[in-house]
């Protein structure tokens, strides 16, 4: 049996997503909770693996269930996939910085990283217009300028279509840097908090703090509008572009395709993975 399973998360205290020896991360804490109701080794495929201090509010994961572990789960007060949420969070305590929202059986061939079809995060920034909120401080990154927003805006829209992103994204070995940008702008809150929404096919390592980074210096007049397409289009990391801070990154939404296509979503996803590590 195959859960998926819908959750957030604050990330200021955990060292990302992925499990790591002694360290507190956000797969490790809720996969020693899932173990803890239904017994045996627990291991979850994420949507999107966050950065230490990511948040996400939008996340996906699946989980597979051994026989022993459905038979655990349908004597135990849960009794549903359903209501597993609720034993979850029970569990994480009181004021947990984490929240698992939905629990339930996946569709047929539903597989949480493979049959995404788009990631969407959001990135706020507090400039000298807004000020500085200290209730703010765990999700929102501090700029010490006026950020001129509708040249942010400008620059963030010239950079969507299908391109190679590598001058906004940490080197890996064999992982390709193609990527589709789907939507990518700035606005003012009621606020006056910046907040960007990106949008993506994928991203590849610290893409979305770098291309905030390359808007923030065209809002500070650091960088004009033009810039950030040409150092996209040159392929090459420069010291001009900083990656600006993990809090004030938020996972919002993933999308998937309809019943019928997730399987084959996944295959096309898994088959062009393999080819990036040839």
């Amino acid at each position: 049996m195959r859960l998926r399973l819908d959750l957030a998360y604050d990330g200021t205290g955990f060292r990302g997503w992925a499990r790591q020896p002694e360290l507190r991360t956000v797969q490790g804490t809720l996969e020693a909770a899932i173990s803890r109701l239904l017994g045996g080794e627990v291991q979850l495929v994420v949507a999107g693996r966050t950065d230490a201090g990511v948040h996400a509010s939008g996340q996906v994961a699946h989980l597979d269930l051994t026989e022993a572990q459905q038979r655990r789960l349908a004597a135990s007060r849960a009794g549903t996939p359903e209501a597993l949420a609720a034993r979850i969070n029970g569990v994480l305590g009181q004021y947990p910085d984490i929240a698992v929202h939905r629990t339930a059986v996946a569709a047929p061939g539903f597989d949480a990283r493979f049959s995404a079809v788009w990631r969407r995060y959001e990135y706020r920034i507090a400039d000298r217009v807004a000020g500085y909120d200290p209730l703010e401080r765990h999700r929102t990154t501090t700029v010490s300028a006026r950020l001129d927003e509708q040249a942010m805006d400008a620059a963030a829209r010239s950079l969507i279509g299908l391109h190679d992103f590598a001058a906004y994204c940490k080197w890996r070995e064999g992982a390709t840097t193609i990527r589709t940008l789907l939507d990518f702008g700035w606005r003012r809150d009621d606020r006056g908090i910046l907040i960007a929404q990106v949008k993506a096919d994928a991203f590849c390592h610290s893409m979305v703090r770098a291309l905030v980074g390359a808007c923030a210096a065209v809002g500070e007049g650091k960088l004009d509008v033009e810039d950030v397409a040409d150092i996209r289009d040159e392929g090459v990391r420069t010291p001009d572009v900083k990656v600006l801070a993990a809090r004030g990154l938020t996972l919002t939404e993933v999308g998937y395709p309809a019943d019928e296509l997730l399987e084959s979503r996944a295959e096309q996803t898994r088959a062009v993975r393999r080819l990036d590590e040839d």
